[in-house]
């Protein structure tokens, strides 16, 4: 059985992190880049108001499946203790799809941060993503039983290290909590369009074989600073 789209749903209760802690580490593109170890870039484009910009971010794929990346639209808000974000794909023209990488969609993704008392938090992860790739129903098995809990643990530990290290980078540093930080430049919605998946090259691995794939069993993924 092939599948060109996958949907997840995932929780995590995460005690010793507050939601407000939580809300910056998926933000922190510099953070990020210590805990993802599935990341092999990201960066921010562009803005488009206080609470919205577009970013490039790609990731490694379990070999021999060819690697990922998306160009997205991301919002957030505050919403009282609580906090959410969300993305979809979007086309860029100053970033089409690269040669090295299988342009993918996030057709909805989203984080919802839920305060669970005052210094705990619950994490709630939805996403619907179609990989571009015809890939077989064990691949998807794989990614919903083993690579997605394993995303979501690591974001609860990079939580728990979050406040000691920003501590050391730029501690008041948080344009996505102070809006009038934020240098980036701004991009104009009209030179913006919804990514559609029938639009990209669609790459057939649906014979990639179950024993030829790696998959890794890093748990932390916490670079040393």
């Amino acid at each position: 059985m092939l599948l060109s789209s996958v949907l997840l749903q995932m929780r995590i209760i995460c005690k010793d992190v507050s939601a407000e802690v939580l809300y910056d580490v998926l933000h922190d593109t510099s953070y990020r880049k210590k805990w993802d170890t599935n990341m092999i870039d990201t960066y921010d484009i562009g803005r488009l108001t206080v609470n919205a910009d577009v970013g490039y971010y790609s990731w490694k794929c379990p070999s021999p499946l060819k690697n990922r990346d998306f160009v997205t639209l991301r919002s957030w808000l505050p919403l009282g203790n609580d906090y959410m974000i969300i993305n979809y794909s979007v086309k860029h023209p100053k970033h089409p799809p690269r040669k090295d990488f299988v342009r993918a969609v996030s057709l909805q993704t989203g984080y919802l941060i839920k305060a669970n008392g005052d210094n705990s938090c619950v994490l709630y992860y939805l996403t619907q993503v179609d990989p571009k790739g015809s890939l077989p129903k064990w691949v998807v098995n794989k990614v919903s039983q083993f690579v997605a809990p394993k995303a979501m643990k690591k974001i609860y530990k990079a939580g728990l290290k979050y406040p000691e290290w920003k501590r050391k980078h730029d501690p008041h540093f948080k344009p996505w909590v102070y809006p009038e930080q934020n240098t980036l430049p701004t991009v104009n919605l009209e030179d913006l369009a919804i990514q559609r998946a029938d639009e990209l090259e669609n790459i057939d691995e649906s014979g990639v074989s179950e024993e030829r794939t790696h998959i890794s069993d890093d748990e932390d993924g916490l670079a040393k600073d």
